[in-house]
């Protein structure tokens, strides 16, 4: 896959494949348990630093004191409040306030299909394009780090493989990256796995 290009021509070829019908397989979506109650809305931005000879993806890595997912590595973003506009703004919103990334800085290019956790979250995953550099500030105290993981690596579906865990007794599967370095897995490694399934040619 191409991926040296320019950035006005990124900006025309993302938004042509992530506008396309979405191609999933059996690995991208792993089934979620019948929610008791209704799915809330959240949303994620997966920021894309476009360097010009090796565009980045932009992760975090939450700090290990928090009650949710400590120390887990994931994308920007959250629930959705109830005075954002829709799962971009609530994407743009969380991104801001998580890393510090100006909304002015991100053009959103495509989202892709809603991704059903199984914390009973229905999410909106945002693309969104970014020129470097970039001045991040991480949250004190919420982001332990930010990352960046070359996209050609997250678009290779060979990088991806299936784990077993049990949950509640209940034996499942999950998704994760393998590359040298923080472990990427769940839902964020099946949203990258989504990614890279949309942009294949």
């Amino acid at each position: 896959m191409r991926l040296a290009m320019r950035h006005d021509e990124a900006s025309r070829w993302l938004a042509e494949h992530l506008a396309a019908p979405a191609r999933d397989d059996a690995a991208a979506v792993l089934p979620a348990p019948i929610p008791l109650t209704a799915p809330r809305p959240a949303a994620v931005l997966i920021p894309l630093l476009w360097h010009a000879e090796s565009p980045t993806v932009l992760l975090t890595r939450r700090a290990d004191h928090l009650n949710h997912h400590p120390g887990q590595v994931s994308f920007p973003g959250g629930k959705l409040d109830p005075h954002d506009a829709g799962p971009i703004a609530a994407a743009l919103r969380e991104a801001h306030e998580e890393v510090g990334l100006d909304g002015d800085r991100v053009q959103v290019v495509g989202c892709l299909p809603l991704y059903n956790t199984i914390t009973n979250f229905v999410v909106t995953p945002v693309v969104g394009l970014i020129a470097p550099p970039v001045r991040l500030t991480p949250a004190p105290g919420e982001v332990a780090e930010v990352f960046e993981l070359p996209l050609s690596l997250a678009l290779d579906p060979g990088r991806y493989r299936r784990e077993a865990f049990v949950r509640n007794g209940e034996q499942r599967h999950l998704l994760v990256l393998d590359f040298d370095g923080p472990r990427v897995w769940g839902a964020t490694a099946a949203m990258l796995y989504r990614l890279a399934l949309q942009l294949g040619d």
